[in-house]
């Protein structure tokens, strides 16, 4: 049976940004999975894919089509980002739509972004 991931519900209400103060040993434990599911540039783009898509969601049938992957390898990594909290899936029919968890992602942003600073832009 594989290892689930814990969820992103207590990173939310775990941390301040890194730059505010160090993390604790039990906070980077919540935390690294989720850095862990967005580290693969498979599933970065998948999240990014599924976050801009219109209203929110997408198909996997809609997903499949960007990458030079087969299905079940795209949904191996669906699952991945489901399993650390990064998405939430529903299946309607034959096909299974996911969306972005915008608290998950806000969580990330804090934790990351250092306080009171500007955006960056990566070229």
């Amino acid at each position: 049976m594989p290892k689930l991931l814990p969820v992103a519900e207590p990173l939310s209400l775990c941390c301040s940004p890194l730059t505010s103060q160090p993390l604790s040993a039990e906070q980077a434990e919540t935390v690294a999975p989720l850095l862990k599911a967005l580290a693969d540039p498979v599933r970065l783009r998948l999240m990014s894919l599924i976050a801009s898509h219109a209203d929110g969601e997408a198909c996997v049938c809609d997903l499949t089509p960007a990458f030079e992957l087969s299905q079940p390898t795209i949904s191996h990594h669906l699952k991945v980002l489901h399993d650390a909290g990064l998405v939430d899936r529903e299946r309607r029919g034959t096909w299974v739509y996911y969306r972005a968890r915008p608290q998950a992602l806000q969580s990330l942003a804090t934790l990351l972004t250092a306080a009171g600073a500007t955006p960056v832009t990566i070229p």
